[in-house]
């Protein structure tokens, strides 16, 4: 592998997970997935904050059309309210966080959208997070699928998932920065980057440029 990869190949995440921008910031270019198969359980529908009892999963419920696995037809189930539940249990999360009420109106309103495709919805919130953390960085859509990638891509597809620890790519970059229950639980890594927004704001791409 190059010292510095040209681009990062990600799997579309709801509310991405901060090495997602660390990811960003390490090759300046994101490729996002759109062909492969949907998985379930993963980031693709799902992020991860923290909540005054620890870590809390939230999760968009979807749909598939008949005879469709792609993720890029993945239909986003508005029957259900979730969506009522996910801002509640942010606000309850960040509401004493510093930089909450600075950053809100910029999430919420893409959710308020109410996007019909799971990617549509992602690929906002991720360009949006992009955008207020002060990260200039390409981003596309993948035109096929492809197993894998040469040497000059760093493949993470599979290597960022709620069920795994953080990748040992991203290990060394984690160090603790304020979160609002730290005192409780303390310092919880690999969390939506809107934790790392809401509690350092500004201050948040200098965390992720760190070497």
């Amino acid at each position: 592998m190059t010292s510095r990869p040209v681009c990062a190949v990600l799997s579309t995440a709801y509310l991405p997970p901060v090495e997602y921008f660390m990811a960003a910031v390490m090759t300046g270019r994101l490729l996002i997935e759109a062909h492969e198969s949907y998985v379930k359980q993963s980031y693709r529908n799902r992020c991860r904050i923290y909540a005054c009892d620890g870590v809390l999963s939230l999760t968009v419920p979807v749909s598939m059309p008949a005879g469709s696995r792609e993720v890029s037809v993945a239909l986003v189930d508005y029957s259900k309210p979730w969506l009522q539940q996910h801002k509640r249990a942010i606000v309850s999360a960040y509401r004493t966080s510093a930089f909450f009420e600075y950053y809100q109106d910029d999430i919420f309103p893409i959710l308020d959208s109410r996007p019909v495709c799971l990617l549509d919805l992602n690929m906002a919130l991720t360009l949006r997070l992009l955008d207020l953390l002060g990260i200039r960085c390409t981003v596309s859509l993948t035109e096929e699928y492809r197993q894998s990638y040469g040497p000059e891509f760093l493949d993470l597809r599979d290597e960022i998932h709620p069920k795994k620890a953080v990748s040992e790519i991203f290990r060394d970059r984690f160090s603790p920065y304020y979160q609002v229950f730290s005192a409780k639980f303390g310092f919880i890594p690999g969390l939506s980057a809107v934790d790392l927004l809401f509690n350092e704001g500004p201050d948040a791409v200098s965390y992720l440029v760190r070497r």
